[in-house]
C-alpha cells in the first residue's frame, strides 16, 4: 500500500489516516488492540497540556485549571511572541505558580530569531525547561546549528521533521537532538521507522499532538503507550478538551494526569452515527 501511496506526493495526514484505519482492521481481525500489535509496551500514557498565546494570568489560570482538574503535570507552553521577553515571563510565572515539580517545556512554532532563542533561553536557564521545541525557523540553517549548539535543553524538531528522511538531516546536521512524533502526519507505520531511527541514535522523542479530535487523540496515545521511548516522557493528549464536541460514541477521559488506551480488538474507536452525520462533509 506505501509503495502505491509513495507514488503521489503530499498529503501526509490523508496517507496517514488510511495507514491507521488498515491497522486498525488487522486488530480486529487478529482479535488485539493495535497497540498490543505495535510493542504493548504499557496500557496508558502521562498527558502534557499545551497552554497557547494569552495574557500571563490567564495562562497561569489555564495550567492552574488543568493540573487541579485532570491531575496533569507537565505543560507545553507556546512562546514565540515578540518582544521575546514577554514570553520570558509567562513561563517564569508558571514556574512560580505550578512549581518545581511540574514539567515544562516550550514551543516557539520558528517565531523567534536564533539570537532572540538564545537569549530567551539563557534568560530561563533556571526554569528547568524540559525541550525547546522549533524556536527559530528550520530553514535558518546556520543560525538554527548555531542555537542548537548552545542549548542547554534537547532541542524538539517538529514541522522541520515529518518523515523519516528529514529527521536524518535534522539530527546529523546538528538543527535538533529530540524529535516530535505525530500519527496523524506519519501513520503508524512511519511513525515507527522514526521512533526507531531516534532509538538507534539515542535521541528523546515526544508524542505530539496536530490539535485532533478524540480520534486522532485515540491513535496517539495507541501508538505512544506501545512503545518504551514514547512513554518516557508525557505525550500531548489533551487538545480535545478545547472542542465543544466530538465523534466518539464513548468519550475519552483523562484521570490522575494519565490516558489509556482502549481495550478490545483494533483502536477501540467507537463513532457515534448520529454526530458523523451532522458533521459530515462529503455529501
Amino acid at each position: 500500500m506505501h509503495a502505491r501511496l509513495d507514488r503521489a506526493i503530499g498529503n501526509p495526514t490523508a496517507k496517514a489516516a488510511i495507514d491507521m484505519a488498515l491497522w486498525d482492521i488487522l486488530g480486529q481481525a487478529a482479535g488485539m488492540p493495535v497497540s498490543g500489535l505495535l510493542g504493548g509496551y504499557a496500557d496508558r500514557m502521562r498527558v502534557c497540556h499545551m497552554v497557547g498565546f494569552a495574557p500571563t494570568a490567564e495562562m497561569v489560570a489555564e495550567a492552574e485549571r488543568i493540573r487541579d482538574t485532570y491531575g496533569i503535570t507537565t505543560f507545553k507552553v507556546k512562546v514565540g511572541r515578540l518582544p521575546y521577553t514577554k514570553d520570558v515571563a509567562a513561563c517564569r510565572a508558571l514556574r512560580k505558580a505550578l512549581g518545581p515539580d511540574v514539567e515544562l517545556y516550550i514551543d516557539g512554532n520558528r517565531g523567534w530569531t536564533a539570537p532572540d532563542s538564545a537569549r530567551a533561553l539563557r534568560e530561563m536557564a533556571d526554569l528547568d525547561l524540559l525541550f525547546a521545541e522549533e524556536l527559530c525557523p528550520a530553514d535558518d540553517v546556520l543560525g538554527r546549528r548555531w542555537l542548537v549548539a548552545q542549548s542547554s535543553v534537547p532541542f524538539i524538531a517538529d514541522e522541520s521533521a515529518t518523515r523519516a528522511a528529514e529527521v536524518t538531516r535534522e539530527l546529523l546536521g546538528g538543527s535538533a537532538t529530540a524529535i516530535s512524533i505525530k500519527t496523524a502526519r506519519t501513520g503508524f507505520t512511519a511513525s515507527q521507522r522514526v521512533l526507531h531511527e531516534c532509538e538507534g541514535l539515542g535521541v528523546p522523542v515526544v508524542m505530539g499532538n496536530q490539535i485532533d479530535g478524540q480520534i486522532g487523540t485515540l491513535c496517539t496515545v495507541a501508538f505512544g503507550a506501545a512503545h518504551r521511548a514514547t512513554t518516557g516522557h508525557a505525550g500531548e493528549l489533551s487538545n480535545f478538551l478545547d472542542m465543544s464536541d466530538d465523534l466518539l460514541a464513548t468519550p475519552l477521559t483523562i484521570e490522575n494526569g494519565t490516558l489509556r488506551i482502549r481495550e478490545g480488538a483494533g483502536l477501540g474507536i467507537d463513532v457515534d452515527p448520529d454526530k458523523l452525520a451532522r458533521y459530515r462533509q462529503d455529501h
